[in-house]
């Protein structure tokens, strides 16, 4: 029917990625090791065997099955090893493909990059920004001189003369601002039986007006006492 009808066509089935190839080595070289390991288990078998074998036809036939287990083990060994060979290419190749997409992109990139400069510098002039810069430097220099003026005080004289206020300073010493008050009679100072001043007076002892007795204390008259 269908070489006269004919039949819709197969779906192609997509071609696998160097990752999946790779895995799918990589699975292959796994089940080949597990078959190596097996057959290893046996030949160790058939090796104790051996040995606990005399020499003769038994001996012989260990021996022979022994070597047919040998024999597989290096194919699959070969096999094993031209796999795992197909794999390191497959992952040389798939570096080397990723390495190319990364330089792709990294080129797209800086194109766009470049473009986006372009567009945003495309108004600006070198020499725009040097006269901007001039204004700037002039509005500094103008603000200064603002606050200089600003900060001027009124009233005094902005310069003095050195050595008017040195002979100003010197006549500081010399000017009367007054004299001192007396002090009182008690306060001045006295000579004292050991030597030197004393900043008292020595208190009077005996009688009299302005006498005291030997605790410095005013002295009463007798007849004064008699009248309390």
């Amino acid at each position: 029917m269908r070489r006269f009808f004919g039949g819709s066509a197969k779906p192609q089935q997509p071609t696998p990625t160097l990752a999946e190839a790779s895995a799918s080595v990589d699975k292959r070289c796994e089940a080949l090791d597990e078959r190596i390991k097996k057959l290893d288990a046996e030949l160790i078998r058939y090796r104790q065997q051996m040995q606990r074998t005399r020499p003769g036809p038994a001996q012989n036939g260990i021996k022979q099955r022994a070597l047919k287990v040998m024999k597989q083990k290096k194919m699959y060994e070969q096999q094993r090893d031209q796999l795992m060979g197909q794999s390191f290419n497959m992952e040389q190749a798939q570096m080397m493909t990723q390495t190319l997409q990364d330089t792709v992109t990294i080129v797209q990139t800086m194109k766009d990059a470049k473009v986006a400069m372009q567009k945003q510098f495309k108004d600006v002039k070198i020499g725009d920004i040097e006269n901007l810069w001039d204004d700037m430097e002039d509005l500094y220099e103008t603000s200064n001189e603002v606050q200089d003026i600003l900060s001027r005080s009124y009233g005094v004289p902005e310069e003095f003369d050195e050595a008017d206020l040195e002979e100003e300073l010197a006549a500081l010493g010399e000017e009367d601002w007054g004299q001192e008050e007396a002090s009182p009679s008690y306060l001045q100072a006295v000579t004292s039986p050991m030597g030197g001043e004393s900043p008292l007076p020595a208190p009077p002892v005996g009688q009299g007006p302005g006498a005291s007795d030997p605790y410095g204390l005013p002295s009463v008259p007798q007849g004064e006492l008699a009248n309390w």
